[in-house]
């Protein structure tokens, strides 16, 4: 007869509902905490005239802490990268948060303008490592067939953090202060129980890990051709993101004469589409590939430009930017899953940050050229003759590039790797 008691020494079978939980855990995280991290970034926007009052200087010393933010970004995505790449993604993830969350609680209680100007370029740091490391941790314990919408659902917590800073622009500020707006940035240091609690490391970092700093860029050096590419192609994918929204709001009020109050709620309209089109997108690509699904959003981008840029009527207008966003952060919705998937295993959590924000910081100037052009051709022409040519030459750049659809990142085990031969 059969003994029914377990054999002694046999590992126990893994939990699949267990892993399940623990993937959903991860994903959610690393959503929460690219979102919190846009809302404190996106807080300063809401507070320019505010703060240039406070501190007593010109409105353009206010933007320049936003300009200082975005030159930091990299050496965040540099620096947490390599952590990720080294210790795993929980424990920088985790470093990460409590990071951003310290600093931008300080600027709350920030006593001059030099002060906040420092700790916004502080902040810089944790906002330039924070989506490096949540992309890998998401992508890696993401299921290959759902990792296209996880993608446009990670992407879209960026507008998803626009539309909570334009909340609290609307709540917070008025009854409690611009530095109570400070404060609630804060909140996120609460992500790092959830995490050290609920989120599993991830298995694919556990088979491709380097036990060294040297290792992993030594990793990135080997596949030079292929950083460089990327870089590329995030210049081109920010000019698209920043061409198409700092300065519309501007563009409404200036050009269109369309009152502030209606001017936000246009802007949280297009924000919505943004969402929708960040995780409508990254499904599709699951379906039709990366390259092909980002060619057909900038496709929607250019069919619209008509109405984004010329359009008639408030209503016009509107819906132009609604389905422009559609487009634009459609695009940017396959970003995590692309970039992932063409990253080198052993820097998967430094490559993609570092293209990511070397190529915010190189699209930098994307506002001042279409400002300057809007003297010579008019606003509408500016942003329109900047945007189609960007949108020519990234999908171009898409369309001539690799990609590496639905790639396994786990490493297939010498015996079941002979069974699959076998089977084909």
């Amino acid at each position: 007869m059969p003994s029914q008691l377990p054999e002694m020494g046999r590992a126990a079978e893994p939990d699949p509902l267990a892993a399940m939980r623990g993937r959903a855990h991860a994903v959610f995280a690393s959503f929460l905490g690219w979102t919190l991290d846009s809302f404190d970034f996106f807080v300063v926007v809401f507070l320019v005239d505010i703060l240039a009052t406070q501190f007593a200087v010109s409105k353009t010393a206010i933007v320049a802490t936003l300009t200082l933010t975005l030159a930091m970004r990299p050496l965040g995505a540099l620096l947490f990268g390599l952590l990720a790449d080294r210790y795993g993604r929980r424990r920088p993830f985790m470093a990460c948060v409590f990071y951003y969350s310290l600093i931008e609680l300080a600027c709350g209680f920030a006593p001059s303008y030099h002060v906040l100007l420092v700790l916004r370029g502080l902040y810089g740091i944790g906002m330039g490592g924070m989506w490096g490391v949540s992309a890998s941790l998401a992508m890696e314990t993401t299921s290959q067939r759902r990792r296209g919408m996880m993608s446009g659902v990670l992407q879209s917590g960026y507008s998803i953090g626009y539309l909570l800073a334009a909340i609290a622009a609307r709540f917070i500020l008025p009854a409690w202060g611009w530095r109570a707006m400070f404060w609630a940035g804060a909140a996120p240091a609460l992500l790092i129980a959830y995490i050290e609690l609920k989120v599993p490391e991830s298995e694919a970092w556990r088979q491709h890990k380097k036990s060294s700093f040297s290792g992993i860029l030594r990793t990135v050096a080997a596949d030079w051709k292929m950083a460089v590419y990327l870089v590329a192609l995030m210049t081109l994918m920010s000019c698209l993101s920043h061409g198409t929204q700092d300065l519309y709001p501007d563009f409404l009020k200036s050009e269109h004469h369309i009152p502030a109050g209606t001017v936000t709620l246009i802007a949280m309209f297009y924000n919505i589409g943004a969402i929708w089109g960040g995780i409508g997108i990254g499904h599709l690509s699951q379906l039709i590939g990366r390259r092909r699904a980002m060619l057909v959003a900038i496709a929607i981008s250019l069919a619209v430009m008509p109405f984004w840029a010329f359009g008639g009527s408030l209503l016009i207008l509107a819906f132009g930017a609604f389905f422009m966003q559609v487009g634009v952060q459609g695009a940017w919705g396959v970003i995590p899953a692309h970039l992932n998937e063409l990253a080198p295993d052993a820097a998967r959590g430094l490559l993609p940050g570092l293209a990511y924000q070397l190529g915010i910081l190189m699209a930098s100037p994307t506002n001042n050229i279409e400002y300057a052009l809007r003297d010579h051709l008019g606003y509408g022409w500016a942003m329109a003759a900047f945007e189609i040519t960007a949108m020519v030459v990234v999908a171009l750049l898409i369309a001539l590039g690799r990609e590496r659809h639905a790639k396994n990142f786990f490493r297939v085990p010498d015996a079941e790797a002979a069974a699959l031969s076998l089977h084909h």
